[in-house]
């Protein structure tokens, strides 16, 4: 039985909007009293409140005497939170990351989740406590489908549900008989396939370039609007009756910006596998240690190699492609793909790779030539 999930945008009414902000904001108050919980148990007695005892505690104290407001929400979605709140902390303890962080009000993307009594028709999706939902992309969800679970997210005003279905219908990935591809991803263009395909910066463009630039000036505007204080924390005090209006129409940039970025990175995805390779070569690159170049950083961050990584791997599982990965080591773009001799001295300004073979060639293609021919690389699917 296979899985898959659908994303798409619904549209409630305004009593069942004001439902879904009210299950985020109880969610982030339990979530929050979690952490705090946890936290002072811990400094006292040395020792970690689990998820289970947690809800027996907020079953029969705050549900009951302090906060009785937290059972007019779905009691899934309360309880999923304290166990995501459970695994932040276990990762913690693991040292696979950071002290959990408290959730705030401000934070763009917010959702809950539910488990159960999701019901799902063409045009509309029923939901626990918010009853029948309309559903702004008919027939995109299949309603033979088994739901498992759903997430309701509340992002730059507008509200989305991501639901996890069981596929009785999804058939095997077919098998590609025709040769790989390299793919090599940069700065000055954003992918470069070892079959001449080259995709170019799209952040480079017009539509891009306007958006950063009407982003850049809400921003200014929003900060004109906070009253900052001298302090070593740089709060702010807030002023002006519409910061609220002003604050969205910034959300609605970075949501407009990240949605270009991702169709483009789809689209890419769609190209490459038309050629229906029967593999797809990458390099695994370190961005951590590549935004130390304060010079690159904000284009490396633009470019988001994460992301695209995680939507390939999807594709390519879907598709039946062979998703090869090499190493951070492996000297792609100085090593000569028809000879085999790596060029120490070739600097990032040097576009053409030029060899004493006889090789003239670009840098980048190149580089997907030797990312093809590798033969030392570890399979992501």
């Amino acid at each position: 039985m296979a899985y898959k999930s659908f994303k798409t945008e619904i549209d409630p009414n305004p009593e069942q909007a004001q439902k879904i902000r009210q299950t985020i904001g109880v969610c982030r108050y339990v979530y929050n009293l979690y952490l705090a919980h946890n936290k002072e148990v811990y400094e006292n007695n040395g020792s970690f409140v689990s998820a289970k005892d947690f809800n027996k505690h907020l079953n029969h104290f705050h549900c009951i005497v302090a906060d009785p407001w937290i059972k007019d929400v779905s009691t899934k979605a309360v309880s999923k939170v304290v166990t995501n709140a459970e695994i932040a902390f276990k990762r913690f303890f693991n040292k696979q990351s950071g002290f959990p962080k408290y959730k705030k009000k401000s934070r763009q993307d917010q959702s809950f989740y539910m488990v159960q009594s999701v019901h799902i028709e063409r045009h509309r999706v029923k939901l626990p406590t918010l009853g029948w939902v309309k559903l702004k992309e008919f027939g995109y969800i299949p309603t033979y489908a088994t739901v498992k679970s759903a997430t309701v997210t509340h992002k730059a005003g507008r509200y989305y549900i991501s639901v996890l279905c069981e596929d009785p219908e999804t058939q095997a990935p077919k098998q590609n008989t025709n040769q790989g591809l390299g793919l090599d991803l940069g700065i000055k263009d954003f992918a470069i396939s070892s079959d001449g395909q080259v995709f170019g910066n799209i952040n480079k463009t017009i539509r891009v370039k306007k958006l950063e630039k009407r982003l850049k000036r809400e921003q200014n505007s929003l900060s004109r609007k906070l009253e900052h204080k001298k302090s070593n924390r740089g709060e702010c005090t807030y002023k002006g009756k519409n910061l609220n209006k002003k604050k969205l129409r910034v959300q609605v940039l970075h949501k407009r910006l990240a949605d270009v970025r991702k169709g483009y990175q789809v689209y890419v995805i769609k190209q490459l596998a038309k050629t229906k390779p029967a593999f797809i070569t990458i390099e695994n690159l370190q961005v951590k240690n590549m935004m130390r170049n304060r010079h690159l950083s904000k284009a490396i961050q633009q470019q988001s190699f994460y992301q695209f990584k995680l939507l390939l791997t999807q594709a390519c599982k879907s598709l039946g492609i062979e998703l090869r990965e090499v190493s951070t080591w492996y000297p792609s773009s100085k090593m000569c793909s028809s000879c085999g001799v790596i060029n120490r001295n070739l600097k990032l300004s040097d576009r053409q790779y030029i060899c004493d073979c006889g090789l003239n060639i670009d840098r980048d293609i190149n580089s997907s030539l030797n990312l093809k021919q590798a033969v030392d690389y570890k399979v992501l699917v």
